[in-house]
């Protein structure tokens, strides 16, 4: 006992138990959604904790704490005898221990950690709660040393600093504060019995896996305190009858794909391996968080056959690229689970095609410029023929680029990217954010090549904010806790001008009509002009839809992640359903606004005055299959429209008149 005594070192410098420290991530309002590591609420001390909390502690772990001198010989003949009658070994199972035996097993009877011997902490951790002979025969020593060294408020500070107590809490200051969003010195008789109640089983009774089981296991605590007169019949009976519940942030679990994602945007060093505690302020809007899962569960629940495996992600981000709300996946709460958001390279049909008609924009070209919308057959070097067609089958003839955007009408749009150069659309494209590798061929107007939801939502927030390009980003700032100046800043934001102001109002336009009388009317939003493309590949193995108003950009994707073609489901169905139900929830109270487009000057319609009468193809310098589409038309109306001289000379006349 004296060697014991002689080692102990001051209760200050035993209060923090973790060898690594925690992160604690904070949303736009600076309010706490979520944690990752041990977290370390703070030091407290036994007279400055709730003596509710207190008392619950005694009452359930050591009612003679106060009278006995560091162990319990008749707690200590109470455990063997009822090991020995479950038919275990005398030291098995129950322990009789004390308090300050307990604390002792938590300072592991002196040893320190050692990274070399033991792979984690879990590891060390058990085996300093582990038991038998020669074990017990060195804690009773140790314990009693303790008895005499610290006072009984000094082992019970160094219980309530070092105890687990579930979902990564350490101490019962970081268990209030994760579990209630309140500290440890103001606990209520129903939290902290609960609390209590944890250090039978942290992870068993934690309230984040199963409310109910906690709040029975605090019941038994209520009533304990109440037989040892720590409460009164009327307290434990309000306490049995407002039972604890937990905090927003830990009931909703809000934000996990989020959090995990923002913490891979910083070095490991100051985050998953940190020796520090850490704060990240972050752009999370939890209002939208709840938006966009509660808008996927309904539509799963109300719309999608029952049992289906199929998987969605959605992100919503403004303007700059700020991500104020991420769903991952379907049923996959836990961390470090498989992020469709980020993660999965999916191929994006149809959702693509809004870079093909930016390019032709910022090239000049006008919404109300006509291409043909007619069959048509290349020659690909090393490949053949290559006939795409269209999604109902049909051809439409001589229609605007508008027109062939909203319908979402494959044939326009290789012809309109084969004459501005494909060159052209992957720049486009690359510029605002599509960083995989783009499809080589024709193909590339289709959507052939495969991207992120995030980096597509990004994209499309560069169309939102007038042409510019956007790092998605969650990390707002980043610091030591307690500390002032922070170790990082924002970790992306908008970048270079992609393509013109006007380009971009021009496509905002197009893409308005997509929603108010194309293929994305299922996302159409009551009063509120929005713009969005729907995107569906072949075989139907995905299904996108992603659009903006003027306040957010959301992108939803559907399909399996075994790459099962989806029955009966094209982006313009269930993800711009999706999409509805996530934007009236987001925009729900919020004023509205115009989105920032130009309504285009409408174009004369090609009337070819040829011998024959028979229309005029457009677009006859790339109807060649073995033609070079490598060049931008330096007029775009002209190799549209092939005119006439006298439509010429008319088009020239009313240059002139409007004094342009």
């Amino acid at each position: 006992m004296f060697y014991f005594y002689q080692q102990l070192p001051p209760v200050g410098d035993l209060l923090d138990a973790r060898a690594k420290g925690s992160v604690t991530l904070l949303d736009r309002n600076d309010t706490v959604f979520a944690w990752r590591g041990e977290t370390f609420g703070g030091q407290i001390t036994a007279d400055t904790v709730s003596p509710f909390l207190l008392h619950a502690v005694i009452a359930t772990e050591d009612k003679r704490f106060y009278r006995h001198f560091g162990v319990s010989p008749r707690g200590i003949a109470s455990a063997i005898s009822i090991n020995l009658a479950a038919g275990r070994g005398p030291l098995e199972g129950n322990g009789g221990s004390t308090i300050t035996q307990q604390v002792a097993k938590l300072l592991c009877l002196g040893v320190p950690y050692d990274p070399k011997q033991w792979k984690t902490e879990a590891d060390y951790e058990a085996d300093c709660r582990g038991g038998g002979v020669k074990r017990k025969l060195k804690e009773i020593p140790y314990s009693i040393a303790m008895e005499a060294k610290y006072t009984k408020a000094e082992i019970l500070t160094i219980y309530f600093n070092r105890a687990y107590l579930g979902a990564g809490a350490r101490g019962f200051e970081a268990a209030a504060q994760r579990y209630f969003g309140t500290s440890a010195n103001d606990l209520t008789p129903a939290q902290a019995a609960m609390l209590a109640g944890l250090l039978k089983a942290p992870s068993r009774y934690a309230p984040t896996n199963s409310l109910k089981r906690a709040q029975d296991r605090a019941d038994v605590i209520i009533d304990l305190m109440a037989e040892q007169g720590y409460l009164t019949a009327e307290q434990a009976a309000d306490a049995h009858a407002n039972p604890a519940q937990l905090s927003d942030a830990a009931q909703t679990k809000s934000g996990g794909f989020f959090a995990d994602w923002v913490m891979e945007t910083a070095p490991d060093f100051l985050t998953s391996t940190t020796t520090e505690d850490v704060i990240m302020r972050t752009t999370l809007d939890q209002k939208l968080q709840r938006d966009a899962e509660e808008a996927l569960a309904w539509v799963f629940d109300n719309k999608v056959a029952k049992g289906s495996k199929a998987q969605a992600a959605i992100v919503v981000m403004s303007a700059d690229g700020a991500v104020r709300a991420m769903v991952g996946g379907r049923k996959t709460e836990n961390a470090g689970a498989f992020n469709r958001a980020t993660q999965a390279l999916r191929q994006t049909g149809s959702s693509f095609k809004p870079f093909v008609y930016a390019a032709a924009l910022d090239l000049g070209w006008s919404p109300a410029d006509f291409v043909e919308d007619t069959p048509l057959t290349m020659s690909i070097p090393g490949s053949g023929k290559w006939t795409p067609d269209n999604y109902d089958h049909k051809f439409e003839g001589l229609i605007t680029l508008t027109q062939a955007l909203k319908e979402s009408r494959n044939i326009p749009a290789v012809r309109v990217s084969e004459a501005v150069g494909r060159e052209s659309v992957r720049a486009i494209a690359a510029g605002f954010g599509i960083q995989s590798d783009l499809a080589a061929g024709p193909a590339l107007a289709l959507g052939a090549s495969e991207s992120t939801l995030i980096e597509m939502t990004g994209a499309y927030a560069g169309i939102l904010n007038g042409g510019s390009a956007v790092t998605p980003y969650g990390l707002m700032e980043l610091k030591l806790k307690g500390e002032e100046e922070s170790l990082m800043g924002a970790g992306g934001g908008i970048g270079e001008r992609v393509i013109s102001e006007n380009a971009a109002k021009l496509l905002t336009y197009m893409m308005a009509q997509v929603i108010d009388s194309g293929t994305g009317g299922r996302a159409r939003l009551d009063g509120r002009p929005a713009a969005g493309k729907t995107g569906t590949t072949s075989a139907a193995r995905d299904a996108w839809f992603i659009g903006f108003t003027a306040d957010y950009v959301a992108g939803v994707w559907i399909g399996y992640d075994d790459n099962t073609p989806l029955k009966g489901v094209t982006g313009a169905g269930l993800p711009a359903e999706i999409w509805h139900e996530v934007m009236s929830r987001v925009e729900d109270g919020m004023p509205v606004k115009e989105l920032p487009m130009i309504i285009p000057e409408p174009r004369l319609r090609p009337n070819p005055g040829n011998a024959s009468n028979q229309p005029v193809d457009p677009n006859a310098q790339f109807n060649d299959p073995n033609a070079q589409f490598n060049q931008a038309p330096a007029e775009p109306s002209v190799p549209l429209m092939n005119p006439s001289d006298d439509q010429v000379e008319a088009l020239l006349k009313d240059i002139l008149n409007s004094g342009n």
